[in-house]
């Protein structure tokens, strides 16, 4: 079981001026949000914490089709939200979406993970965002299911709508970005994608995939490109589209979401 110990404000506050913890700040509609290392958002303002497409036992669903995976995804998962939560102390928690791989899930669950869950989810309130994966969300977890969640000036929902008003904070896609360095190496990493319109989050679970963000899915929902803000070992860093590098794919063999 996860123990939370949840720090000051001031510790808090610390936290979230520190540069040197990986945190970067982004602005929609006036709110003042963390871009988190981990891939997660803090918003101060409203203590909340938003992480999406968790993709809850992924593992155990491949392996029921014959493809044999560590089954450890799961926990893996929740041990960085339980450390998030450790650290942030959120009054709210945003799941976006996709929080579970499938609708049976719930049932593959083992116990200690279904517990760990129950005491992450009793610890604040606890929203899942109805996903493609997930559009009914398990009530015997604890929490709070919307299709969509409106708090302030900001909208919650799993797949972003081409034409929508500002203010959207979004998942489904699993952002992810290959960037060029100057040793003409490159590395992929996921990343957030945003403009003063909308945010689109990383995935956060441990088996989880990205689609590279030079993807042509993503034009109509940023014309002008947007800001890339990869996530790295030490920090989220704002990447100049310039370093961008297209993934090299086989036809008809493109990532699905």
């Amino acid at each position: 079981m996860f123990t939370l110990c949840p720090m000051s404000e001031a510790a808090i506050s610390r936290l979230q001026a520190n540069r040197d913890h990986g945190e970067l700040k982004l602005d929609l509609m006036g709110e003042t949000l963390w871009a988190l290392r981990s891939g997660a958002l803090w918003w101060p303002r409203e203590a909340c914490l938003i992480v999406s497409d968790l993709h809850l036992e992924k593992g155990s669903s491949y392996a029921m089709r014959g493809q044999m995976l560590p089954p450890y995804d799961t926990r893996a998962t929740l041990s960085g939200i339980a450390g998030m939560m450790c650290a942030f102390a959120p009054k709210k928690v945003i799941s976006l979406g996709d929080s579970f791989h499938d609708g049976s899930s719930e049932a593959r669950l083992s116990a200690d993970d279904r517990m760990i869950i129950r005491h992450l989810v009793s610890q604040c309130d606890w929203y899942w965002v109805e996903g493609n994966h997930d559009p009914l969300p398990p009530v015997s977890l604890g929490g709070t299911s919307a299709y969509e969640l409106k708090i302030g000036p900001l909208i919650f929902r799993h797949e972003p709508i081409e034409k929508c008003e500002p203010g959207e904070i979004a998942g489904h896609y699993h952002p992810c970005v290959k960037i060029s360095g100057d040793s003409g190496r490159s590395v992929r990493t996921r990343c957030f994608l945003a403009n003063e319109h909308r945010i689109i989050m990383p995935a956060l679970g441990a088996f989880t995939g990205g689609l590279n963000v030079l993807d042509e899915a993503y034009s109509p929902l940023f014309p002008d490109g947007g800001d890339v803000l990869a996530l790295g070992r030490d920090g989220v860093y704002n990447v100049s589209r310039q370093k961008l590098r297209p993934d090299r794919v086989k036809p008809k063999t493109r990532w699905r979401l």
